[in-house]
């Protein structure tokens, strides 16, 4: 799944071209390095997304097109903030 598209299925970031903004302008990383919005995500790659005033670490769990809200916590699992 698209790097892009897992933070929208996620609910981490609320849209899928805020997504692609934050990976154009390298606030994203995959396992250390900046990635593009088409990077490919695997499970178990640790992500961290640079916000305005911090940053969120979290391991990938699982890669699901679709996903209810209660089942939002079954694709990841946060590593530090």
């Amino acid at each position: 799944m698209r790097i892009d598209k897992f933070l929208k299925v996620s609910r981490i970031l609320k849209r899928r071209t805020v997504s692609k903004e934050a990976c154009d302008a390298d606030k994203v990383t995959v396992n250390g390095k900046a990635v593009k919005p088409s990077f490919k995500l695997k499970e178990g790659d640790i992500v961290t997304v640079k916000f305005g005033n911090g940053e969120l670490t979290f391991k990938v769990l699982s890669l699901k097109e679709h996903v209810k809200k209660d089942e939002v916590s079954t694709l990841y699992e946060i590593l530090g903030e």
